[in-house]
C-alpha cells in the first residue's frame, strides 16, 4: 500500500522573513513561562475569592511545555497547521495567544473566573484561538487524528481545504490511556502522515514520579503501529559533555539511572550535585572527572538540560519529521522546568507562594508588578511576534449552507417491521430523493455494519479509505455486502472501537466549523456500548462536533443475547446528554421522520446532535395508525418531533398508559383488554422523553423550550391514572406523573438482563402486557 503524502512547507519563515534565531526564541521561552505562572498566581493568590477554595492551575505541568511550545509556534506552525494541546498546558497556550495579539489583556486576570478563560482549552468557550478542546485525558490527543479523516474526506469529496499538519501535544500519563492505543493502532491511521504526536516525557502523574516509564518501550509501541519515532531526550549542552573524556560514563549514569533518582537531583545544590550525581558504579570516576571543571552554573544547568526545554534540539527534531506517515516525537522534560518548585515529585497541582513568585521573577528579569507585558514591538522578540502572528494568522471560515433536508419521505412501510430496519431504508430513499444532502452523509460503525441493517447503503456508497483497495470478493455471488474501499466512500469503519468511532464523529461534526463544509455524521453501535462510548462522544458534543450517534439493538427486549447485551440506562443518558436531542421511536414511519430532522439539525452554528435508540422487535406497522390524511399526517409528524402523540384516544380515560419504543405493542394490547373490562384507556406514545422533560421545565420556568406538547398531549381535562412502560429503566418516564399530579406506576428494567425467548424475559422484568394491566387497574382503584 502506497501512503498518501501531505504536503507541509519546508521553511517555516514566510516570504521576506528571516528564521527564529535561538536567542529570540529562548527570550520569548523565558515570557511564555513568566505568563503561564502568573496568570495560575493571580487566579490564586491575588484574585478576591469569597469561598476559600482552590482555584487551581498547573503551573509545573505547564513549564515543563513551554520549550515544546514556543518552539513549535514560533518557529515550525504554518497557518494550516492545528494543535490539540495537553489540557494542564492551556496557561501556556493563552500565553502564546496573548504575545501574538489573539488575546486581550483583560483576559489575562481571569483564569478558570466564570465568563473568563477556562481551565483547559476549549474551542467554543474560550475567546482566543482554540484548535481543540482539551481536558478529558487521551480524547484531545486523539482528536487530531479524527480530524485528519475529517478532512481527507471533506478534501475529496467538497474541494481542497488547504494543507497542514495535525499536531497533539501529549502527556506522558495519557499514555495510559487506553482511547489512544486504539486510534493508534488503527491500521488506516499509519498512511495519516500529517499527523505529529509530541509527547511531554516528563515522567510524572499526579502523585508521584513514575518509576517505570520506559521510552524504548513506547518507540516499539508506535513502531509497531507504523509510526516514525524521534526521541529527543538531551539538549546541546549535556550533548557536549558526553563528547569529553568521561562523557561516557556520564552519559550511562543518567540514562540508566532511575526516574526519581534523576528527579531527586535535580533538586540539589551544586555541593550535592557534585556527590550524587557519579554514584557508586564502576563509572563513578569517569562522571567525577567530567563534572570537575565545570562551574555550579554549568552543572547545574547541565543536569537540567534534557531535549524538551532545548529548543535547537527540537528545531532539528522538527526537521526530520516525515510527512508520509504518523510521527511522534517522545520529548524528555521536567515538570516544572525553571520554577522553584521542579522536579518535586508532588508540584502537579502545587501553587507558588509570594516568595516563590518574587523569586521568579527576580530569575526571569520580571516585575511581579505588572506581570502582563507584551514585547517592545521594536525588539527582536517583539518583531518575531508580529511576524509569527501574521504567518499563522487564518482567513474567517465562510460556512457553506447545508442543503434542504425533506421532512417526509412518505414510504410506506412493510406491513411487519422493526425501527433497526427502518434506519438503512431512510438512508437509501435518501439518497434516491434528496442526493445533495445524501452526499454530506457519513455513517460510521465498529464492525457491526451488517448487524444493524446498513449493508443496503454501504453496498450503494462504499467504505472510505484514503487509497484505493481492492475487493476481493466483488465478483464471489454468495457476498451479500460488497467491501469497495475508495476516497469518496460514504462509509467509515474502525473496527471493534465504540470509543474510536465516536471520537471520528466529534471531527466529521466539526467541519462546518474548521473548514466551512457541513457534514451529516452517523455513527450506528450496539445500544450497550453507548456507555462505553459515552464519554468521549459527550466530550466531542462539548467541542462543537454535531452528530447523530444510533444505538441498536436496545433494551432487553434483544432477549436472546443475555444480559451482557441488553441495555437498561441509556434512555434516561439520552434525556440528561447536553447539548444533545434523543428519540425512540417505535414505528418505521417516525425513524424517518426523526432521523430527517435530526440530519436537519447538523452542520450549522445552531445546531445540535442526536441519539436514536432503535430495536430489532417486529412491530405490526398497523398499530401506528399514521394518517391518510395530509395534514392529518403533517400534525402526527409534529407531534413525533416534539416528543410524543396519542396513540389510541378514549372518550374519559381511567387510566392512561404511556409507552415508548418496542414495548407499544404491549401497551395497545393492555389497553384492549381493559377495554374488555370496561376500563377505558388511553395509550400515548412516548418518542423523546428528552424533549417531554424539557417541556416540563418550561412550563414551570425552569428551562427554555416549547411547552406545547404538554397541553396537547396531557391536557389536564383529560387528567387519568397513569401506568408508563419502556424497555429500560422505569425513572425515565416517571416526571410525567407530575404534569397533572396524578397517581402512577413505572414499569420498566432494574435489573441485569436474562437470556430467553421475549415473552418470558418481558414477565421477568414485569413489562409484559399481564404486568400491565396490573398496573393500570392498581392505579384507577
Amino acid at each position: 500500500m502506497t501512503p498518501v503524502t501531505v504536503p507541509h512547507p519546508s521553511s517555516p519563515a514566510g516570504a521576506g522573513e528571516h528564521p527564529a534565531t535561538g536567542s529570540d526564541l529562548d527570550l520569548i521561552a523565558s515570557r511564555v513561562l513568566w505568563l503561564s505562572a502568573a496568570m495560575v498566581h493571580h487566579a490564586n493568590r491575588i484574585r478576591v475569592n469569597p469561598s476559600g477554595m482552590k482555584v487551581g492551575g498547573h503551573q509545573a505541568s505547564s513549564a515543563s511545555m513551554v520549550g515544546i511550545m514556543t518552539s513549535l509556534y514560533f518557529d515550525q506552525l504554518q497557518a494550516g497547521d492545528r494543535v490539540s494541546v495537553k489540557p494542564h498546558a492551556s496557561p501556556v497556550l493563552h500565553g502564546i495567544n496573548y504575545l501574538l495579539g489573539y488575546l486581550d489583556e483583560r483576559y489575562m486576570t481571569t483564569l478558570r473566573e466564570f465568563g473568563g478563560l477556562q481551565s483547559y482549552p476549549s474551542r467554543t468557550k474560550d475567546p482566543d484561538p482554540v484548535d481543540y478542546s482539551t481536558g478529558s485525558v487521551g480524547i484531545g490527543a486523539t482528536a487530531p487524528i479524527w480530524a485528519s479523516f475529517a478532512r481527507r474526506y471533506v478534501d475529496t469529496a467538497f474541494g481542497r481545504t488547504g494543507a497542514g499538519r495535525q499536531y497533539s501535544l501529549v502527556g506522558d500519563a495519557e499514555l495510559d490511556e487506553g482511547a489512544v492505543w486504539e486510534a493508534v493502532m488503527d491500521p488506516t491511521v499509519q498512511e495519516l502522515g500529517e499527523v505529529v504526536w509530541i509527547v511531554d516525557m516528563n515522567r510524572q502523574s499526579l502523585d508521584r514520579v513514575v518509576p517505570h516509564i520506559a521510552s524504548g518501550r513506547l518507540q516499539d509501541m508506535f513502531a509497531a503501529a507504523g509510526w516514525q519515532v524521534l526521541t529527543v531526550k538531551f539538549g546541546k549542552v549535556l550533548e557536549e559533555l558526553f563528547t569529553r573524556p568521561g562523557g561516557d560514563a556520564l552519559r550511562t549514569r543518567i540514562v540508566t539511572m532511575p526516574n526519581p533518582e534523576y528527579q531527586r537531583l535535580l533538586r540539589c545544590s551544586a555541593e550535592d550535585l557534585r556527590s550524587r550525581l557519579p554514584g557508586d558504579g564502576e563509572d563513578a570516576d569517569g562522571v567525577a572527572a567530567v563534572i570537575a571543571d565545570l562551574d555550579d552554573a554549568t552543572l547545574l544547568q547541565a543536569i537540567g538540560n534534557l531535549g524538551g526545554h532545548d529548543i535547537a534540539t527540537l528545531q532539528e527534531a522538527y526537521g526530520q519529521i516525515d510527512d508520509t506517515r504518523p510521527t511522534v516525537i517522545l520529548a524528555y522534560t521536567i515538570k516544572g522546568y525553571g520554577l522553584p518548585t521542579q522536579g518535586h515529585p508532588q508540584n502537579h497541582s502545587s501553587l507558588l507562594t509570594d516568595e516563590q513568585f518574587v523569586q521568579l521573577a527576580e530569575t526571569l528579569g520580571e516585575d511581579p508588578q505588572q506581570p502582563f507585558q507584551r514585547f517592545d514591538p521594536q525588539s527582536p522578540p517583539g518583531r518575531l511576534c508580529l511576524q509569527v502572528a501574521e504567518r499563522l494568522r487564518r482567513d474567517d471560515v465562510r460556512l457553506s449552507e447545508p442543503p434542504r433536508v425533506p421532512t417526509d419521505i412518505g414510504r410506506t412501510p412493510p406491513a411487519v417491521s422493526n425501527t433497526q430496519s427502518a434506519l438503512g431504508r431512510t438512508l437509501l430513499d435518501l439518497s434516491r430523493d434528496a442526493p445533495d444532502v445524501a452526499k454530506r452523509v457519513v455513517t460510521v460503525s465498529p464492525d457491526v455494519s451488517s448487524s444493524t441493517n446498513l449493508a443496503g447503503w454501504l453496498n450503494k456508497v462504499g467504505v472510505w479509505s484514503p487509497s484505493e483497495r481492492p475487493d476481493w470478493f466483488a465478483d464471489d455471488r454468495d457476498t451479500l455486502m460488497h467491501w469497495r474501499e475508495h476516497p469518496t466512500g460514504q462509509h467509515m469503519e474502525l473496527g471493534i472501537a465504540e470509543v474510536n468511532l465516536v471520537g471520528l464523529l466529534g471531527e466529521l461534526g466539526a467541519t462546518w466549523s474548521r473548514w466551512g463544509q457541513p457534514l451529516f455524521p452517523i455513527g450506528v453501535l450496539y445500544d450497550p456500548f453507548v456507555e462505553r462510548a459515552l464519554e468521549p462522544w459527550s466530550f466531542g458534543i462539548y467541542a462543537g462536533g454535531q452528530s447523530i450517534l444510533v444505538g441498536t439493538p436496545s433494551g432487553v427486549t434483544l432477549s436472546a443475547e443475555g444480559g451482557a447485551h441488553q441495555s437498561i440506562k441509556t434512555p434516561s443518558i439520552g434525556l440528561e446528554q447536553p447539548g444533545c436531542i434523543s428519540y425512540e421511536p417505535a414505528f418505521a414511519a417516525e425513524v424517518e421522520w426523526i432521523l430527517l430532522h435530526c440530519i436537519s439539525r447538523l452542520g450549522r452554528p445552531d445546531g445540535t446532535s442526536s441519539y436514536l435508540r432503535l430495536s430489532t422487535r417486529p412491530v405490526r406497522q398497523e398499530l401506528a395508525r399514521v394518517p391518510s390524511d395530509a395534514a392529518a399526517r403533517e400534525r402526527r409528524r409534529r407531534h413525533v418531533l416534539a416528543g410524543a402523540y396519542t396513540l389510541q384516544s378514549a372518550t374519559k380515560p381511567a387510566v392512561c398508559i404511556v409507552a415508548m419504543g418496542a414495548l407499544v405493542t404491549e401497551a395497545v394490547l393492555a389497553a384492549d383488554r381493559l377495554a374488555d373490562m370496561g376500563v377505558e384507556a388511553e395509550v400515548v406514545c412516548v418518542t423523546s422523553p428528552d424533549l417531554l422533560y424539557r417541556a416540563v421545565q418550561s412550563r414551570d420556568g425552569l428551562a427554555e423550550a416549547p411547552s406545547w406538547i404538554i397541553d396537547q398531549v396531557f391536557p389536564a381535562d383529560r387528567a387519568a391514572p397513569m401506568v408508563t412502560v419502556l424497555d429500560g429503566h422505569p425513572h425515565t418516564l416517571t416526571f410525567l406523573a407530575t404534569v397533572n399530579r396524578v397517581r402512577c406506576k413505572s414499569l420498566g428494567v432494574n435489573a441485569f438482563g436474562q437470556v430467553g425467548d421475549l415473552d418470558s424475559v418481558y414477565r421477568h422484568h414485569g413489562i409484559d402486557t399481564d404486568g400491565i394491566v396490573r398496573a393500570a387497574l392498581d392505579v384507577c382503584s
